[in-house]
This record gives C-alpha cells, structure tokens and sequence, in this order.
C-alpha cells in the first residue's frame, strides 16, 4: 500500500479547501420579489419552488432571496425591477396596458381559459415566439421566462347573484379589461381596485362584489368579507409574466444559467398553477362552509349571456388593440392564440394534469427550441 506523504494530504486537502470556498465565494443569491402575501399560490410555491429549483439546476451557483410586500408589490413592480430594487420580480402585464398592447391583446382574454395549466402554457408559448411581445419587453428591460393561470375566476359577493338581473346596478372589482367589459354587458359597474385591496373594499362597502379567484377567499382572507360565492366560470387570470428578470441581470448570466432560470420557472409555473386552480379550490371550499358563505349556482340564462358576450368580445377587443394602441393585425393574433390554447388543452389531456409532465412539455415544445445566447439580448 502506497502512502502520501503528510504535506501532500495537507497540500491536497488545502487545495480542495480552497476551491470549496472559491464555489460558495461565486454563488450568487438574487433579489426575488413574488409581490403577494405568503399565503398567495404567487408566493408558494410559486417564488419558493423556483428559488429551490435555481439552486438546482445551477448546482448551488445561484439562489434568491425573498423579499417582503413592504419592499415590492404588484403595483410597483415595473419600477423595482427597473430601478434594480428586485432582480426577479412577479409582473402582471394588465397593470401596464400602455406599455405591453400586444400582451395583454391575448392576456386580457380571460374567458378562452377553461384549465390553468393549459392557459399558462399557451401564454408561455404565444410570448416566447411573439417578436412584438419581446420588442415591448426589452423597451421596459424585462425577460420573459414563464406564465402561470389562475383556476376559473368566480364572483364572490356581499348580495346574492343567481340572474343577470341581480347583477343589475352592483359596483364589482375586476382585475382586468375583459372582466371590466363583461360587467358592464351585465349592466354592473366595474372597479379598478388593486387585489391587496378589495378585503377593505368590501368590508368598507365600496365594493359589492369581486369577480376574483376562489383562492383569494384564503390569500387575501375574505371569509370574513363576502357572504356569498356564486359558481359561474368566467375563465382564468393568465396575464402573468412569473419571474421577470431584469436586463442587466440577464445579461450578466451565463446561457446555462438564463436556460435553468427558464426551466425552473416553467416548472415553478406549473406548481403555481396546480396549487391555485386544484388544491387551494378545494380549501377555499371547506372554508366558506365553514364560515357560512352561501355556494350559489347561476341560472341558465346568466351563463348563455356570458357566453355571449365572450364570443363577441373577441372582435371588439382587436378593434380596440388596432384603434387604441396601433397593435397590427390584432384579429389574426387572437386566432393564433386561440389555436395555441386549443394545442394546450389537448396536450394537458394527452399528458395528464401533472405540473412536473407540463413543464417538461412546455420545455420540449417551447424551450428547447430557445439559443439562450441570444434570447433576450
């Protein structure tokens, strides 16, 4: 047996020392920003699977720190990340409709989205080959790297809502233009008012109703706020942008390193969605029971009338993206991402509703047709 001489273990072991600590000198921790409460699916496991899955894919060379509502919101989330405050950062593009026309010509169309995984996956893929919607981006210094839904979006209430006409003369907040237009078909009045805002909204009575997630009933505690949940699908919120890095960040990552940013997102993504539209449904379920908050179940005429008006709005959203904000060809692109949505239920059904099956399809049919050298720059 052949023994190392005891100053070349030492020198051996110095060395291995060294490079150890040269490694943890190189990981680099980066500012993260979900925006939302702890209890927001946006939050976890949106932001703490994609901090956990960063430093796995990158072997421990990156990793995040979170960082509180008090320092970042939805709000001011274009500016964080602007003035380098956050270096990812939750951005919802419905909260800048001036400055991203072509994303939210496909983002506000709420009512095409019957399964969130499938609605994040077709955003995923129109704005990852949408060369307007990366134009818009680079103009505010964001990298696009995933979208996430909602589950099917309901009206939670202080009155009764069965018929169009109790739907008549109610003042109800909306976290978008389509819900906006569809409040006014229904002869409400629709409120712009930030989601951290309708519990006081209500409680105060501004407000008489929220079309909004079943899972804001534990995000944002309204058990205490409504009394009322009628179940009438009126599709998802998919205007989201995951995990926006901000340009210079980017530009400092390797291609490795931006590609594994991708995929943890799209799988965090898929998580998102799974816990908002599937687990947090069935909690938000047992809690109104158990504060008494009366299921309703619209009547036939109340849906036909949504359906109506989800058909027809298409139409007069292209119009307005055209005329309002000079996006081209506005028609053609709500067909490519209709079509995109239609390639995104069949591929859920094909591959079961599983988060880790639809990140690794996003991955295939999107991503790895990506040159991270150049994506983005």
């Amino acid at each position: 047996m052949t023994h190392r001489p005891l100053f070349k273990t030492l020198a051996l072991a110095a060395a291995i020392g060294s490079l150890t600590l040269a490694a943890q000198a190189q990981a680099r921790d980066l500012r993260l920003a979900p925006g939302v409460p702890p209890a927001h699916p946006a939050y976890t496991p949106l932001y703490t699977e994609f901090m956990a899955q960063i430093a796995e894919e990158t072997e421990g060379r990156l990793g995040g720190q979170i960082m509180g509502t008090e320092v970042a919101n939805i709000g001011n989330m274009r500016n964080a990340i602007r003035s380098g405050l956050v270096e990812v950062g939750l951005f919802l593009p419905a909260y800048f409709p001036a400055d991203l026309p072509e994303i939210n010509l496909v983002g506000d169309m709420a009512l095409l989205g019957t399964n969130s995984y499938a609605m994040g996956a077709a955003m995923t893929e129109y704005i990852a080959t949408c060369e307007a919607c990366q134009e818009e981006l680079k103009r505010l210094g964001i990298i696009y790297t995933s979208s996430h839904a909602s589950d099917t979006y309901q009206l939670l209430s202080t009155q009764p809502v069965r018929t169009v006409e109790d739907l008549a003369g109610l003042r109800l907040r909306v976290g978008g233009p389509q819900y906006s237009r569809w409040a006014e078909a229904m002869s409400a009045t629709p409120a712009s008012i930030p989601v951290g805002e309708q519990f006081e909204a209500l409680s105060q009575g501004v407000i008489d109703g929220t079309v909004a997630s079943m899972g804001d009933i534990i995000s944002f505690r309204l058990e205490d706020a409504v009394d009322y949940l009628t179940m009438l699908d009126l599709g998802t919120f998919h205007s989201t942008i995951s995990h926006a890095v901000a340009l210079p960040v980017w530009q400092s990552l390797s291609p490795e390193e931006r590609e594994a940013i991708v995929r943890a997102s799209t799988e965090a993504s898929a998580l998102g969605s799974e816990r908002w539209a599937y687990e947090m449904t069935d909690e938000a379920l047992a809690l109104a029971d158990e504060h008494g908050i009366e299921i309703l179940e619209p009547s036939d005429d109340l849906v036909a009338a949504s359906r109506a008006f989800g058909e027809q709005d298409l139409d007069y959203a292209a119009r307005q993206a055209e005329e309002r904000y000079g996006v081209e060809d506005a028609r053609a692109k709500l067909d490519r991402f209709i079509a995109l949505v239609d390639k995104w239920n069949g591929m859920v059904e094909e591959v079961g509703e599983d988060p880790v099956a639809v990140a690794e399809a996003v991955n295939r049919e999107v991503w790895d047709r990506v040159d991270f050298t150049t994506y983005g720059i």
